[in-house]
């Protein structure tokens, strides 16, 4: 019933005051921790792998960015130097996160919002729309979240590589990656961006992916860690963990 009634509200809230207190337009019907006034107890994890990868002047990637709690907070920390482009694409998410990205006060980095799903060719795709949390939704052709539970809508979007967009964008310094289940097509068309960039990735990982990705990112020379491990007490992984977190060599 919480999550019929959270259907297309839209609330107005403040990132928490370290990242400037900016104001930003969230939805429960991304998902019901919204509905809290403290966007820090929301997701304290997000916020604080932004404090720990990103920089004064880093370029950051946020592809699946949802509502845009960690490409907001990123162009806080990246300041006018940095730049974030976030990429989603959900329409009605995508609007929020202009809406957010709108009139950012300085120092911030410039937030710019692309309409489109990131996977290992360009074209059309088929995405569905989540009947429970539409964080949850996914590209029709991977298997989603049990979070999703079931289709409320599907749409056609237009899919990009992260090596198309490092032809007309400036390298990240910092790629995060959380696309419910498309992580490893994303990674697939992204081999420039990983031999010539090497960003700094964090990423969502299901476990079905976890071995191919692990895979993938060991042959462009990447440690792996587990991102929800406290930094001192990480280790050199051999799997993908549902939280990746990977640096070049």
């Amino acid at each position: 019933m919480v999550e019929r009634i959270s259907r297309r509200v839209v609330l107005r809230r403040r990132l928490p005051r370290e990242y400037g207190g900016h104001r930003i337009y969230v939805s429960p019907d991304a998902s019901l921790r919204f509905w809290r006034r403290d966007l820090r107890s929301a997701d304290p994890f997000l916020f604080d792998i932004c404090a720990e990868l990103v920089a004064d002047g880093d370029v950051v990637w946020d592809v699946g960015a949802n509502v845009g709690l960690f490409a907001l907070a990123a162009a806080c920390r990246a300041s006018e130097s940095g730049a974030v482009l976030a990429v989603e694409p959900d329409p009605f998410l995508v609007r929020l996160l202009r809406r957010s990205s709108h009139g950012l006060p300085a120092p911030s980095a410039p937030v710019e919002v692309l309409h489109a799903a990131v996977s290992d060719r360009q074209g059309i795709a088929t995405f569905t729309i989540a009947s429970r949390s539409r964080a949850a939704s996914h590209l029709a052709s991977v298997d989603g979240s049990s979070q999703a539970g079931g289709v409320r809508d599907t749409v056609e979007v237009v899919t990009v590589t992260l090596d198309d967009l490092l032809v007309t964008r400036r390298a990240p310094a910092i790629l995060k990656i959380d696309v419910e289940g498309a992580e490893l097509l994303c990674l697939q068309g992204a081999t420039r961006l990983l031999s010539t960039a090497r960003p700094v990735i964090l990423s969502e990982v299901a476990g079905r992916n976890s071995a191919a990705v692990e895979r993938l990112l060991r042959q462009f020379d990447y440690t792996l860690q587990d991102a929800s491990v406290p930094k001192p007490a990480r280790t050199r992984l051999d799997f993908a963990p549902w939280n990746t977190l990977a640096f070049p060599a």
